[in-house]
């Protein structure tokens, strides 16, 4: 009759369920079962909410590296003039954004005029990057153009300058004041190059979200850069935005070919991949450590249902007795340790989404109660600490759980369905 009796029967469920809930009084050890409840669950919720945190600055990283920055910077190589100085400024600019633009996948090439330069307002100095830009340009980044926070009008970028937040804040400026930005290769006289000074009025602030964007970005109408940095009818290089930005590399060639022999580049990977290389194996660790700290929860298990075994010696020897094969003895206590590791993992996965979800409000509270300055985005990099639910990281904390729950049961089950039963009876 029991070799007939299909696996994980009703009554196989209805045995475990028994042993899960019975009082310590009656043998059970319920308190074992809640420890490793709570502990299965923390420790999914710790992993899954780590994984958000992870997946979060990832996709912040690369999106204010992509909103604010080219994918692509084409610029020319060095060529020596007569007078021996190096030149790597684009004559015909206009000419080789048309081709950069004809070429499949870029989105958008925009001349760029760049320098570095000191801005002053109020007695107060700080070093910033000038990029001269048309307005039509201007408006086609999307981290500037649509910001977390904006003053100012965009319209009116002709009329004067537009500068990040960092940069106004370490002036002490707002939108509709003037600042000098000067120059130390200024005009050049009989006497040598002096420095150069000219007030701009401040026309929009942006907040791109980046802190080393928003602490020394300027921009600069491009004819006026190009007067204000003596590069009369040239560029120093191409902006370039492609549709595909994971996929750069491929455009390369063309976009050689494009430019002409002194093509070369420089992509947002040149520029940032030490970076997520950097991040990715922090992510590869982080994972590899909150797995053990997720087998150290599920071990757990194997220390209640070792002491239930114990308990439930003789209960095993009767069951035997009638009829139970070791398959069913080990089904039954195999089945109380995966519901405890199920029910682990479910509250775990609640309670990290949440968790990642409401992650703002629940770290302003901790700020809070900490004082404030817990999150020092000019040590961080970005003014929040994201995260980002993402179904294959919630997937891979579920396998993970279920995974180990189920293997470091097997242990005691089988030490279990292995029992004797005339041992297990015989001082009964």
């Amino acid at each position: 009759m029991a070799g007939s009796t299909p696996p994980f029967s009703r009554f196989e469920f209805m045995i475990a369920w028994r042993y899960l809930r019975a009082r310590r009084a009656e043998g059970g050890v319920s308190v074992m079962t809640w420890i490793s409840l709570i502990g299965i669950t923390l420790a999914v919720a710790a992993l899954i909410i780590t994984l958000a945190v992870r997946s979060g600055f990832r996709a912040e990283f690369v999106d204010t590296i992509l909103g604010a920055n080219a994918h692509v910077t084409v610029y020319n190589s060095a060529e020596v003039e007569a007078n021996g100085r190096l030149d790597r400024t684009i004559a015909d600019y206009e000419a080789m954004a048309e081709r950069v633009r004809a070429v499949e996948g870029v989105i958008r090439a925009a001349p760029l005029i760049k320098g570095q330069v000191m801005a002053n307002a109020r007695g107060r100095n700080a070093g910033v990057e000038v990029f001269g830009i048309t307005e039509e340009n201007l408006k086609t980044i999307p981290r500037v153009a649509n910001p977390q926070e904006a003053y100012g009008d965009i319209n009116r970028f002709t009329h004067g300058i537009a500068i990040g937040s960092g940069v106004a804040r370490e002036l002490g400026v707002a939108a509709g004041e003037k600042i000098k930005i000067i120059s130390p290769n200024g005009i050049k006289t009989a006497f040598g190059t002096s420095p150069r000074v000219k007030a701009y009025e401040v026309t929009y602030v942006f907040t791109a979200g980046r802190y080393d964007i928003d602490r020394t970005r300027v921009y600069m109408p491009f004819a006026e850069a190009q007067s204000f940095f003596n590069r009369e009818g040239v560029a120093d290089e191409l902006e370039v935005m492609v549709a595909e930005p994971e996929n750069v590399d491929m455009l390369a060639v063309d976009l050689i070919r494009a430019g002409g022999e002194r093509t070369l580049l420089w992509t947002w990977r040149d520029a940032s991949g030490s970076f997520l290389k950097a991040l990715d194996i922090e992510d590869n660790v982080m994972f590899v450590i909150l797995s053990i700290l997720v087998l150290i929860a599920a071990m757990n298990i194997t220390s209640g249902l070792i002491m239930l075994v114990k308990n439930k010696g003789r209960d095993i020897g009767i069951l035997r007795t009638m009829g139970l094969t070791e398959g069913s003895v080990l089904r039954v206590f195999f089945i109380c340790g995966a519901f405890t590791g199920v029910i682990g993992t479910a509250f775990g996965v609640l309670l990290g989404c949440l968790f990642a979800i409401y992650i703002d409000p629940i770290f302003a509270v901790v700020d809070w109660l900490s004082g404030g300055g817990v999150w020092n985005p000019e040590h961080r990099g970005i003014s929040f600490l994201p995260a980002k639910l993402v179904l294959e990281d919630v997937l891979s904390a579920v396998a993970l759980s279920l995974g180990l729950s189920f293997i470091v049961t097997i242990f005691p089950a089988r030490r279990a369905a292995r029992m004797n039963p005339v041992e297990a009876l015989r001082y009964e």
